[in-house]
Formats: structure tokens, sequence, C-alpha cells
């Protein structure tokens, strides 16, 4: 299997499959001397977590939901 220019590869997918990795899953990837492992991660939090805490509580919109819908339509 080639690596590319932006050093990416290919997980075959049998091994996709047998692991369990599909579209938006997350991966690690660790070195033992001069192998390299790749394993599923199911634990911590994503990406999507982190940016959701980051966000939480930000909203400064006095409105209600309703409100803003009503800005969003042209009737």
């Amino acid at each position: 299997m080639k690596v590319t220019e932006k050093g990416q590869v290919t997980i075959p997918k049998a091994l996709r499959d047998a692991l369990g990795i599909g579209a938006g899953s997350e991966v690690a990837f660790e070195r033992h001397q001069d192998t390299i492992v790749v394993r599923k991660t199911n634990d911590g939090p994503t990406r999507g977590d982190h940016l959701a805490d980051r966000l939480r509580g930000r909203g400064d919109v006095r409105m209600s939901t309703d409100e803003i819908m009503a800005l969003t339509r042209s009737d």
C-alpha cells in the first residue's frame, strides 16, 4: 500500500469492517519502534463534544424559537 503525497493511506475494507470503522469513526495511531498500530477509539469525548462544550452557554439571543423562525420566513 502506498502513502499519498498528503501522507494518507487507505485502510483496507476487510479491516475496516472487522473493526467497525466507518465514515466519521475516530481512530488512534500508536508507534511501537518501526510498527504503527491503528485502533478504533470509543472512549473519551469526540471533536464534536469538545465544540459543543466550548459553545455551551454562549448564546445571548433573548428570542423564542418561534420569534427566530418568524424572522427567517418571508411572509
